[in-house]
């Protein structure tokens, strides 16, 4: 595809990024931020984005990334950050790598402004976005919000409590700029994970539907984990378990859906407390594919 990346500005540009929203977050009205808003966000420091490609003699919008200025606060005092509030694209145009090419017309828009900090959130079981921002982005992650936006009405998070990740994403680092750089970092595998010694700390097993569940008892997992991290020489990494495909998950059985985001949940709270923080992720295909959360002791990682 000829895909064209731009700022958008203006009313009818902006109107279609309120159809985008109509169409990916399916089923609330309640959901979509109007064009209004938009409009007077984009007026006042806000960044809007589009991914365009032709249509018979037009141009049509296809995905979108956008974001404001705010504020975070430090020892020092208050400091300047932007917050990247929606990132979608229409169905039949993923997996054509719009996401990342979004993100990171973002990243450069945003170091224009002077900042160095770029924060969003998304569901910690959503392996395609934590693939795209933490893997391909190099974002990080220390930050578990429970149900941060209630009860959401749409149908991608309806019956499901709003769990998120807030994650970091250091604009100006090297680790950033490697994973923005033309050349392509050499990806991990499992297998590497492995045999450097990594405990998987949750791993699951599939069900008779071919479901993957959480095993072993939570109250354990919760224990091992505080034993380790107790430790004069505490484990430098970790894996996390989370579904492949959680929507998949989540439309064969809500019950097992509700069960992950409580297991992973107090994982990931307990791992943040103990001064981990998320660093990479890694996916195994297979006809029982699994996705894991690498998790990096705080102190050595800086």
């Amino acid at each position: 595809m000829d895909i064209k990346i731009k700022a958008i500005e203006s009313p009818e540009d902006i109107i279609q990024v309120e159809e985008i929203q109509r169409q990916v977050w399916a089923g609330s009205e309640t959901e979509v931020v109007p064009a209004h808003m938009l409009i007077g966000i984009v007026q006042h420091g806000g960044i809007l984005i589009g991914a365009y490609v032709e249509d018979v003699h037009s141009e049509k919008c296809v995905g979108f990334v956008f974001g404001f200025p705010g504020m975070y606060y430090t020892p020092d005092g208050p400091r300047p950050m932007h917050c990247s509030h929606m990132l979608a694209v229409l169905p039949e145009y993923r997996d054509a790598g719009l996401g990342y090419k979004l993100k990171r017309a973002q990243w450069q828009m945003v170091r224009h402004q002077g900042l160095d900090r770029i924060v969003w959130t998304y569901d910690p079981l959503m392996s395609r976005n934590a693939y795209l921002n933490i893997t391909k982005l190099g974002a990080v992650c220390n930050t578990y919000l429970r149900n941060v936006y209630g009860d959401m009405r749409d149908e991608i998070n309806l019956g499901l409590e709003s769990d998120r990740f807030e994650v970091d994403w250091w604009v100006n680092t090297n680790r950033v700029n490697r994973r923005l750089s033309r050349r392509v970092r050499r990806p991990l595998t499992l297998e590497h994970y492995l045999k450097a010694d990594v405990q998987i700390i949750n791993p699951s097993q599939f069900n008779s539907e071919g479901l993957p569940c959480p095993t072993g008892i939570l109250s354990n997992i919760i224990d091992n984990i505080k034993n380790e991290a107790s430790k004069e020489q505490p484990p430098v990494m970790f894996l996390v378990e989370v579904p492949s495909d959680f929507d998949a998950l989540k439309n064969a059985d809500k019950n097992l859906a509700i069960e992950w985001r409580d297991h992973t949940r107090q994982i990931f709270e307990t791992l943040f407390e103990s001064d981990y923080l998320v660093t990479d992720f890694v996916h195994s295909p297979g006809s029982e594919s699994h996705s894991y959360y690498v998790l990096s002791y705080g102190m050595s990682t800086l």
